[in-house]
């Protein structure tokens, strides 16, 4: 691990947290041409697989995903229950959210973070084929970066809506 950054891998995705989603998709495919978007409804992160602070996380969100180019896009609007989603548009309102590092090395970038002192405010594990979790920088003027660990059913399905954006 790089001594200098918790997580040595790319960029991969840019998120928002939006009161609308319909009205961030518009924008977007306005503003960068972005085609395609899967839009998921109420998505459900359960007490069996994530963790908002600490505690078992109870919630659900429509997530739209995108793609300018090779970039990942992201829409979260939150629908039920607690989580960093809706604290943010408590905190400021609609905005961007974080960004998306994929680690070589998950499990080693969320113990470098912990021993740097930096928060995990929300982590999970989407059906084994996904895993996040939240660095909080609120204390230093940046909201959130996420770490994601993708496996290859996820990493396909990916690879679908952004084909299906171009």
């Amino acid at each position: 691990m790089d001594s200098t950054s918790v997580a040595d891998g790319p960029v991969t995705q840019i998120a928002w947290v939006v009161e609308d989603i319909e009205a961030g998709e518009r924008f977007l495919t306005t503003t960068m041409g972005v085609k395609g978007w899967m839009r998921m409804p109420d998505v459900h992160f359960g007490p069996e697989t994530c963790v908002y602070r600490g505690e078992a996380a109870d919630f659900t969100a429509h997530i739209s995903l995108g793609y300018s180019g090779d970039m990942q896009l992201e829409l979260i609007q939150p629908v039920t229950g607690r989580s960093i989603y809706t604290e943010f548009l408590e905190r400021g309102g609609a905005g961007l959210h974080h960004i998306c590092l994929e680690p070589q090395d998950f499990d080693a970038a969320l113990k470098d973070a912990e021993a740097r002192g930096i928060p995990v405010v929300q982590q999970g594990d989407m059906g084994g084929q996904m895993r996040f979790a939240y660095l909080d920088g609120a204390d230093s003027g940046v909201p959130f970066i996420e770490l994601a660990e993708i496996g290859p059913n996820m990493r396909a399905f990916f690879e679908q809506i952004k084909k299906g954006a171009q």
